[in-house]
């Protein structure tokens, strides 16, 4: 099992990213699938997960960004971890590393989200992807966003995934709800930076607020 070494959600704000939330038009259906058929120059960010990471071979991980499409606009389908695995507890997209019978990156992802939220490839179109995300773990993890479309089942794997919910796009995609926080490194050599999104009672951090800070960078382009 792998825990922070601290508590994300104790950590001080320091402050809030602050961008202007995007319009409605730009968060429909329509709108998203147009974005990602586009190449508009954009300036992805770094987080600092990249720079600690060890000096060691990545290993390749896939997500799935699941964007679902509901009556009253798009949501971000998100697990809670159980209490028992790597990154125990912590909110984060369905993925894991790839395998060496997956075909590609985009494989990996639809393999995943298969296994662990049993969201059948059929209800799943992928759109696009997103800058490779450096974890600290070692991994390298492609973010593949695509358009889900209800009705859908899904199973949570027990010894995987205790919680799956959504949150809607528009709240996500607001600089407004991205809090800037950092925590001091052991033995005085600095601090770390990261983002956090709160949203009722569920403390997304870390990667998976890295990534969608991308996605807000690249939607606004």
């Amino acid at each position: 099992m792998s825990k922070p070494l601290f508590d994300p959600a104790l950590m001080p704000v320091e402050g809030l990213a602050g961008e202007p939330p995007l319009q409605p038009s730009q968060l429909s259906v329509q709108a998203v699938r147009a974005r990602f058929a586009q190449t508009l120059p954009w300036d992805p960010e770094t987080s600092d997960e990249a720079l600690a990471a060890p000096a060691l071979r990545l290993r390749r991980a896939s997500v799935l960004v699941p964007l679902v499409a509901r009556p009253d606009g798009l949501s971000v389908l998100l697990t809670k971890r159980t209490d028992h695995i790597s990154h125990a507890g912590q909110i984060s997209f369905p993925g894991g590393r790839a395998e060496e019978l997956d075909s590609s990156p985009i494989e990996t992802a639809l393999r995943e989200a298969e296994e662990e939220i049993g969201l059948h490839r059929r209800h799943v179109e992928i759109i696009g992807v997103l800058p490779e995300h450096v974890t600290i773990s070692a991994y390298r993890v492609l973010p593949v966003v695509a358009l889900v479309q209800p009705p859908f089942e899904l199973s949570a794997d027990p010894g995987e995934v205790a919680e799956i919910f959504e949150v809607p796009l528009n709240f996500l995609m607001s600089g407004a709800n991205h809090e800037r926080r950092s925590v001091a490194l052991p033995d005085g050599v600095g601090k770390r930076n990261f983002y956090a999104m709160p949203y009722q009672g569920y403390f997304i951090w870390g990667a998976t607020a890295a990534m969608l800070r991308n996605l807000y960078h690249f939607l606004r382009a």
